[in-house]
Order: C-alpha cells, then structure tokens, then sequence
C-alpha cells in the first residue's frame, strides 16, 4: 500500500470518527425544536395583537420544555445511523423530516408547513 492511500485511509477514518462523535442526539434535536418554535413565535409576534402576543409568551414561551418535551419527543422517531441522524416527527398532522450531521440539523421535508400549521392555530387560539 502506497503512503498516499494510507495518508488518504487515515483521513476517511478520522472523518467518520469525528461525524460519529458528533452526531446529534436525541436531546439535541429536542433543543433545535425548541429554538425553532421560538423562532415561529418570534414571526407570530409581529403579526397578532397585544392579548394574543400575552397568550403566547404566558403559556407557549414559558412552558415550550414541558411542550417539546410532552407533545414533541413522544411523535419523534430517530433513525440512528451511526454517523448521521434521521428524524420523523408527527407535528400538527404534518410528518417532519430533519437530518442530523455534524451537530447541525437539515431539515428535508415538512418543516414549513408544520410551521405554518401550528402560527395558523396559535393565532386562532390568541
């Protein structure tokens, strides 16, 4: 075996170490879901009325742990693939799909729609 095939075997190895040891967790896709729903309310803010932006920061903002965590995580199926994460949540009869890869999140299907479901009823709810 030449230096340079060895040199090059080296660097795969490593890459796929450094992607397995990154791969996002569970938890992590719970605190990107999150982030992203304050992101939404953020969007809703400017958007609804002054009673409307109190329901929102009173009861979503304040509870989004016990929201993600209750409604979230239960409808979330991780395909765990070793060096990279696929995600499916059921969200607002929507199916999200995000992959996980190198601590970060891409989201491949659904994530728009999910999120204008979930503005729409909020704001129906405000």
């Amino acid at each position: 075996m030449s230096l340079t095939r060895l040199a090059f075997l080296v660097v795969i190895l490593a890459g796929a170490v450094w992607l397995a040891w990154s791969n996002p967790t569970m938890d992590d896709y719970i605190r990107f879901v999150e982030l992203e729903i304050h992101r939404a309310l953020d969007r809703l803010d400017e958007r609804t009325s002054a009673r409307g932006q109190r329901f929102v920061h009173e009861v979503i903002r304040t509870q989004s742990r016990q929201l993600v965590d209750g409604v979230i995580r239960p409808a979330t199926i991780r395909k765990n693939w070793g060096l990279l994460s696929w995600y499916e949540t059921l969200v607002a009869r929507t199916k999200v799909v995000v992959l996980g890869v190198a601590g970060r999140f891409i989201p491949i299907s659904g994530m728009e729609e999910a999120t204008k479901k979930v503005e729409r009823l909020l704001q129906e709810r405000s």
